[in-house]
């Protein structure tokens, strides 16, 4: 286990651009009081656990499963609502989700552990192993490092093509394509979230080891840490023996939907299905307790702060008042969490959310993954980070106000119109 010290000697980010202007502070009242030190993290678990009875009542998530692991040990692993609610199919601890851009810290797992092997570094060209990759500015095109994509520094627009990748143009083609867009700033200068360019560490993953990226992520990730339901992709995720289906509300009514392709095709980014149990094992590695999978050096590596992010101490009420700063590492988040680091990530895609986060301090997380375009389990992680550090609570998710709404309409789970709206109506901004 890595020491304190070691956590607080993380290097510093880049500044995100010359123009990025200084986060806010936190009043010093809702900082954490560091004498005091973390609360007990089983009366924590305990909390979360009467919430999570709270947020079932209410029928403003179709189905949800969460878990919070301290060390190596799980203090709760539950799920509540449905898989599929027009069957009655409950979530359990084995339905499997997808989790969006929370895929992406598998490939920077991965990538580590190539690294480790020496078959490339994070300073490794992309275009000495994808000669024919090509950005709109030649010399970025021979600029830019494995490191760079894997810390969203590339130096493009904010989601770049995502909305081609929505109509499903195919990934390679939007790769060519990138050519044609200016750059926003040189390549490691500035922050702009990618999925297209994240996914460049699949090919260079074929083109060093002559196997498929999911394969090695299977062999050397999924398998040795007991990820037994994890797969990679849509018929897979179909194939799972208890998967939960996406919802959307109709009527206040949820229905089922398919689940859609668009955000598979670039599988390093966004392709990754799991359970809850699946997502226990790996916060657990994560933090520190499978070294024999992720050694501890792998994991300082792809949790450093490599660029920083202001725009991501904005938005959510939770962050505004909590994040005094924000950067991305290699496929995670690194917050300034009320004066402690938080690693973090979220993902969304069409009927799906996930948010993962631990203290690597305290080695203290939680993960959560539901089934639908709501934002109320998003206030829930914030709730659960302040109770850990003994902060003044704040219902950041809305749960002591909903309304128990449970009402059964011809074997239908049925919301009244004043819940069904409040489905909608509190958002955490999706990173897909």
């Amino acid at each position: 286990m890595p020491t304190l010290d070691a956590h607080a000697a993380r290097s510093k980010p880049k500044a995100a651009s010359a123009a990025s202007k200084k986060n806010p502070t936190v009043a010093p009242s809702l900082l954490a009081n560091p004498s005091a030190g973390p609360r007990n993290a089983e009366d924590t678990a305990k909390n979360l656990d009467q919430w999570l009875d709270l947020v079932d009542q209410s029928g403003q998530v179709s189905g949800l499963a969460v878990a919070v692991v301290q060390d190596n040990k799980v203090l709760l692993q539950r799920g509540i609502g449905y898989a599929d609610a027009t069957k009655r199919l409950p979530v359990t601890a084995d339905s499997v989700f997808r989790l969006a851009s929370l895929s992406k810290a598998f490939a920077s797992g991965l990538a580590g552990l190539m690294v480790r092997d020496g078959l490339f570094g994070w300073e490794t060209r992309i275009g000495s192993v994808l000669p024919a990759f090509e950005l709109h500015d030649s010399s970025a095109s021979a600029q830019l490092t494995v490191g760079e994509i894997l810390s969203q520094s590339v130096g493009l627009p904010h989601n770049t093509y995502d909305n081609l990748l929505e109509q499903d143009e195919p990934y390679q083609l939007l790769v060519e394509k990138l050519k044609e867009v200016p750059m926003a700033c040189p390549v490691g200068q500035c922050y702009g979230y990618q999925n297209i360019t994240y996914s460049l560490i699949g090919d260079i993953t074929y083109a060093l080891t002559g196997d498929f990226f999911y394969h090695q992520v299977e062999k050397r990730l999924f398998h040795p840490l007991g990820m037994n339901t994890a797969t990679y992709g849509k018929v897979a995720l179909e194939a799972s023996a208890s998967w939960a289906r996406p919802h959307t509300r109709r009527g206040g009514v949820w229905l089922p939907m398919e689940a859609k392709e668009a955000y598979y095709h670039v599988a390093p980014a966004a392709g990754v299905n799991a359970s809850i149990k699946d997502m226990t094992s790996w916060l657990i590695a994560q933090m520190g307790g499978r070294t024999d999978v992720l050694p501890q050096n792998v994991l300082d590596d792809i949790h450093r702060p490599r660029i920083t992010t202001p725009i991501e101490a904005r938005g959510a009420p939770w962050r505004r008042s909590r994040v005094r700063d924000a950067n991305y590492a290699l496929g995670w988040r690194v917050f300034d969490y009320a004066g402690e680091t938080l690693d973090y990530h979220a993902g969304a895609v069409q009927g799906y959310r996930a948010m993962i986060a631990f203290f690597p301090k305290y080695r203290f997380g939680v993960v959560m993954m539901w089934n639908c375009d709501c934002g109320m389990p998003a206030g829930l992680i914030p709730m659960v980070l302040d109770r850990y550090l003994g902060m003044p609570q704040v219902d950041w998710a809305g749960i002591e106000t909903a309304k128990p709404t449970h009402v059964t309409v011809n074997n239908t789970q049925r919301l009244p119109r004043q819940a069904a709206a409040a489905v909608t109506s509190r958002k955490e901004e999706a990173t897909e």
